[in-house]
């Protein structure tokens, strides 16, 4: 039977996304793995890949089409005989009534009983080989279609419930609609201000989702922040040290640099604080994932750099500068922004002396780092000038109280004060 390839969600919040470009044409013969299409995603430009082979009969969703739904049909793979004249042409709006009852017209083949299996001829022909019982394999296709993948993985034993995937996804895609409610209504803002001239920014993908998580952070997180003050001449003094040594490299490390691997220290110096919080449970992590404010036109990326209080410095510096690059070229994967423990959010660059971040949930902590900047300073009873930051840790309360979090943040501090020390 002809199957229906569907828009796919390539990250846990897409609710929808842009086709935006074919590399594949109707009567292309297609294996499983194959890239068939860029989609444009709300944080991403990123590849699609068939999960079953055959040849494409129909193509749904023309290339540029903006707005497409996830689980939408986008194309149409045929099957060994079968004709793409018995494939359906580009769908057009469904009827309220219709568009009701589609979920139960997709759940019936389940009601039908566990007789039937749903499953690509790749899939039956790979189990049979194998001498697995598909009956017993969770299939991640289109409305729970056996794949090849599925098939591969039974046979590892590393295949896992769809269910425990989907749940989490359910309920950030949940969390978006109240999110982006709140607050006066569209018409009651376009009301109030008829009578002044302005311009109508549409909100794109990203920005959605980026209004969503951080309403919900807000409103569900009960945050509080501890602030200290940082010398950093010391810090300032090693760092044009080691660019003066490390210039024959290429390698020139920034202060945020410092800070990354400051904060990844500190992780492990304080490892009750390196936690997320799961709902009905804290996770506790052995290795520092630090995740880093990059921004980027019309939103930001965090990108994880993980194992972090492994990595030397000059290593820290290049991968954060390929992550910035392609966060700005919106090429990054989703594996390469999603997890982490902890986040920083430096605006020091952008001359700011001090602010509160907005911790990025299931994370249980966000630096926020200012500017560096010349103060009066008391040392050994003398006042002199030296080179001060500001920075706030803002804390998820129910992950880490009050005196852990000034440990967190002590850590980070002396971390920094002392520089040589993180080389050890």
């Amino acid at each position: 039977m002809a199957i229906e390839i569907l828009m796919p969600a390539l990250s846990p919040t897409m609710e929808e996304g842009t086709l935006a470009k074919w590399l594949v044409k109707e009567g292309d013969v297609v294996k499983s793995g194959q890239i068939l299409a860029e989609i444009e995603t709300d944080k991403a430009t990123m590849e699609f890949e068939a999960v079953d082979e055959g040849t494409i009969g129909r193509i749904l969703v023309a290339e540029g089409t903006a707005g497409v739904k996830v689980n939408t049909a986008i194309a149409v793979l045929l099957e060994d005989g079968e004709s793409a004249d018995a494939t359906p042409a580009p769908a057009k709006a469904a009827a309220p009534a219709a568009a009701a009852a589609a979920p139960a017209a997709v759940a019936a083949p389940k009601a039908a009983g566990a007789a039937r299996v749903f499953a690509s001829p790749l899939a039956r022909r790979i189990a049979a080989e194998k001498g697995l019982d598909l009956a017993s394999v969770q299939g991640s296709g289109p409305h729970g279609r056996i794949v090849r993948a599925d098939v591969e993985a039974a046979k590892a034993g590393a295949a896992a419930p769809v269910a425990a995937v989907a749940a989490p996804v359910a309920e950030a895609k949940a969390a978006v609609a109240p999110a982006m409610a709140s607050g006066p209504s569209t018409e009651v803002v376009l009301k109030t201000y008829a009578d002044r001239p302005f311009t109508e920014v549409k909100l794109d993908g990203m920005r959605k989702t980026i209004a969503a998580r951080l309403t919900e952070a807000k409103q569900t997180v009960p945050h509080f922040y501890l602030r200290r003050d940082i010398e950093l001449d010391a810090l300032m003094a090693f760092r044009a040290e080691l660019n003066a040594k490390l210039e024959g490299r290429g390698v020139k490390l920034s202060v945020n640099d410092f800070v990354i691997k400051a904060c990844a220290l500190a992780l492990q110096q304080v490892p009750a604080a390196n936690a997320v919080w799961a709902g009905d449970r804290v996770l506790q992590f052995k290795k520092s994932d630090v995740a880093v404010a990059v921004a980027i036109e019309g939103g930001l990326f965090t990108p994880v750099l993980r194992d972090a209080e492994a990595k030397s410095l000059s290593a820290l510096s290049a991968e954060m500068k390929d992550l910035a690059k392609r966060a700005r070229d919106r090429k990054l994967a989703p594996a390469e922004y999603q997890g982490g423990s902890f986040a920083i959010s430096n605006l020091g660059m952008f001359g700011i002396d001090n602010f509160d971040a907005i911790i990025n949930p299931p994370h249980a902590a966000i630096l926020a780092v200012g500017a560096g900047v010349a103060k009066a300073i008391v040392k050994n009873g003398a006042v002199v000038v030296g080179t001060v930051m500001s920075v706030t840790l803002s804390v998820d309360h129910r992950v880490i109280d009050g005196a852990l979090g000034a440990t967190l943040v002590n850590a980070i501090k002396d971390n920094l004060e002392n520089p040589l020390a993180m080389l050890a």
